[in-house]
């Protein structure tokens, strides 16, 4: 139970990534904090479960270097382990796998460009890493992408790869310095996957927290955030509450809008509103072993269909005998109700191309048919204006979460980016509060 009597200065609602890496901020900078996560395991979408003796996450989870979530890790003094993946790649076009050239001599004998779409590519190729995407901040990805590129399957690839490395499906809506600088860092091997999963990430977390006297708890919820006089009144499910000064919800958005009391009449409803929600259908496999050891690319990317195919044990271990491998297939669903199991279908026919007689090695799986794979993202028409950390109408109430990403901050870039800027907006509160430093 958590003692309500202990006087804390913030309490986070939400043991994810994003409440984890606040809770440090807060701690560092002296304030008493309270964490408070409703399941019984830390973690929430980078939760990491083990079957078979492999560690599988929920669907397909890399970091990327070189950008603002690496930028965080640095600051909070951790240091993941893992490594980054060869550049063994493969695109499937009309039920057919051809591997991406990198290098001049693949793309020379490749099967999948015309000799001008080879000459284009390797131009572009050449000059991807020069592109200053800060100049690209007020174009989509797919008016970029129309004026870049030139030929049709070009233009196929790098849409497949940018709708796998951002996870958005919406060119029309992803901002194009975003898309563009993905695409450096995917072919500048900035992809890391980390050793066993992400609960190595999160489990770092836990620890750097637990070390600055952090009162983590699991497996109670709140219910209701409401203004009081003397702050505001968190309440429990149990009938218990107590009233604090600031107060960081680092969940979800449509969670966010549940706990505040009356969330109609301020931002939360907006930002909802206005949210680009993303969906998938995730099928996790566990394999005895790799039934193509020839084709052990590290992904492989559709260009006709909204699915995706990840082998993170091709690079790092996500098991504890060392022989079993670990797939991660992904379809992203639109607006349309889903119908899972034809979706798991899709996605086992699809592994067929990749690795056939899968099936005769398979030692288990987790079918996740309707998973939330973003809450939102920067997207081109909120013209720069992005949620939180506050929430104007409600004195001490921040938010954080990938659905507070600015431009430039993608996938776990925007959880870590948001979690520090909640936990910098509640240090000034308190700064002014006291009336001195920190």
């Amino acid at each position: 139970m958590i003692e309500l009597k202990t006087a804390y200065d913030a309490v986070i609602i939400g043991g994810g990534l994003s409440g984890l890496t606040a809770s440090i901020y807060l701690a560092k900078a002296g304030l008493r904090v309270l964490l408070v996560e409703k399941s019984n395991r830390l973690g929430g979408r980078a939760l990491t479960v083990k079957k078979k003796g492999a560690y599988l996450n929920l669907g397909v989870h890399a970091f990327y270097q070189d950008g603002v979530g690496e930028e965080v890790l640095k600051e909070l003094d951790l240091k993941l382990k893992g490594a980054n993946p060869p550049p063994s790649v493969a695109a499937i076009w009309n039920n057919k796998v051809f591997p991406l050239p990198t290098g001049p001599v693949q793309l020379m004998t490749s099967k999948l460009f015309s000799f001008t779409g080879k000459i284009e590519l390797a131009r572009f190729m050449m000059k991807l890493a020069k592109i200053d995407t800060t100049k690209l901040e007020r174009v989509t990805f797919r008016e970029w992408a129309e004026k870049e590129v030139q030929d049709p399957m070009i233009r196929h690839v790098i849409y497949s790869i940018c709708r796998t490395n951002t996870f958005v499906p919406h060119p029309e809506l992803l901002i194009a310095s975003i898309a563009v600088k993905q695409l450096q860092r995917t072919f500048g091997g900035k992809a890391f996957y980390i050793e066993k999963g992400w609960v190595n990430l999160v489990d770092a977390l836990k620890q750097k927290a637990e070390q600055a006297s952090v009162t983590i708890v699991t497996g109670r919820s709140v219910v209701g955030i409401v203004p009081d006089k003397a702050g505001l009144r968190v309440s429990f499910t149990d009938g218990e509450s107590l009233v604090i000064s600031s107060v960081i919800v680092a969940a979800g958005l449509g969670d966010a809008c549940k706990l505040v009391k009356d969330a109609n009449q301020n931002l939360l409803s907006n930002w909802k509103e206005q949210a680009h929600t993303i969906k998938a259908a995730c099928l996790d496999l566990v394999l005895h072993r790799l039934p193509n050891p020839s084709a052990s690319f590290i992904a492989g990317f559709w260009l006709d269909a909204p699915i995706f195919y990840n082998n993170p044990t091709s690079v790092a271990s996500h098991n504890d005998d060392g022989d079993s491998v670990v797939i991660h297939m992904i379809k992203q669903l639109g607006e349309n109700p889903s119908y899972p199991k034809e979706d798991e279908q899709h996605l086992e026919q699809a592994l067929d191309l990749m690795q056939p007689g899968w099936r005769e090695v398979e030692a288990t799986r987790q079918f996740l048919p309707n998973i939330t794979v973003a809450h939102d993202f920067a997207s081109i028409d909120k013209n720069g204006i992005y949620p939180g950390p506050e929430v104007p109408e409600i004195p001490g109430l921040y938010v954080a979460g990938d659905w507070t990403g600015h431009v430039g901050e993608t996938l776990v870039d925007a959880v870590l980016a948001g979690a520090r800027r909640a936990a910098q907006a509640v240090i000034r509160q308190h700064k002014g509060m006291n009336g001195s430093d920190m």
